[in-house]
């Protein structure tokens, strides 16, 4: 098939289009820089907010991932408009340019954060009500709404998708910002690690290739129209991430609290029963596994690094 990756030179996008590639697609990334793990796969720098230039890039292309946005929830707390923009404009020009170029199915990168506004008893499911007022950060928001514009393209114009959210993703190739990477460069470095509030913040945190390998699952017709809840298959708190990173590296830090973010996302007990139903998909990599693996990658990228400046 021809199958278009918005973000797909981002830290998820790029694994996922490895694992398309694989499995025989011809891939086109759209994004605004191109694919450094993949240079030999077709790009294309495209605004997914321009919904013409969106036209123009999926024509003859049978399925769209939709990965691009706004995913660094500090930078959307400061940036709520960019935000916005990026999360709930850019899904809707996706969604009219699929529409517009008979596109089989748009498929989308949602979050667990939704489940932050989710009301119900855990584990929670996919068709757990929603509390707006309960949505917390601009993140969330915004994510929801992306999903209620591919529920009303469904409803108003039969373009169908499938909706995936995302636990906590983790593995080569992630931002540096993100926690896992922090406390390994900060642990390597011999530096304290910080956690905000107690520490006792859970998250099911989900090995990036576990998550790609979803994503080639739901080219299958069974994902059609279908919300699926890609969590990790156990609970983790941050401490816990602080313990094990320290562990593995094998320097003694300390480990300091601060404050709280606002509207942080405290974790919920997930649901991924659907997942497994439809696409037979299971998160398989243990957590400690997940951050060995990454942390052999950041050894190897900072030696490579160092070799290439001598």
């Amino acid at each position: 098939m021809k199958i278009a990756v918005t973000g797909g030179s981002g830290f998820i996008g790029s694994h996922v289009v490895d694992q398309l590639v694989a499995a025989g697609h011809d891939v086109l990334v759209l994004d605004g820089r191109r694919p450094d793990y993949a240079p030999h796969v077709a790009h294309r720098s495209v605004d997914v907010v321009d919904v013409d230039a969106m036209t123009a890039a999926l024509r003859g292309v049978d399925i769209v991932y939709h990965l691009a946005g706004a995913s660094d929830v500090d930078k959307a707390l400061n940036d709520p408009l960019g935000t916005v923009r990026l999360n709930v404009q850019g899904t809707a020009s996706v969604a009219e340019a699929a529409r517009r170029n008979n596109v089989r199915r748009v498929i989308f990168a949602s979050t667990v954060w939704v489940y932050g506004a989710t009301v119900g008893d855990s584990p929670l499911g996919e068709t757990a009500p929603v509390s707006l007022a309960d949505a917390g950060h601009i993140y969330t928001s915004t994510k929801l709404a992306g999903e209620m514009v591919l529920h009303s393209f469904a409803e108003l114009y039969d373009l169908r998708f499938t909706i995936l959210r995302y636990g906590i993703p983790y593995g080569p190739r992630m931002r540096d910002a993100l926690v896992i990477a922090k406390f390994v460069q900060k642990a390597l470095a011999g530096q304290r690690l910080t956690i905000a509030g107690d520490g006792l913040q859970v998250r099911n945190f989900v090995y990036v290739e576990d998550l790609a390998r979803a994503h080639v699952l739901a080219l299958d017709d069974a994902a059609q129209n279908e919300v699926l809840a890609l969590d990790g298959a156990v609970p983790v708190t941050i401490r816990e991430i602080a313990e094990t990173v320290i562990e593995l590296v094998g320097t003694p830090v300390a480990i300091e609290r601060v404050p709280a973010r606002p509207g942080d996302y405290a974790g919920r007990v997930i649901s991924t029963e659907r997942a497994a139903e439809v696409l037979g998909w299971h998160a398989t990599t243990p957590f400690r596994e997940g951050v060995r693996q990454y942390l052999d990658w950041y050894t190897d990228q900072r030696n490579a690094e160092a070799e290439q400046a001598s």
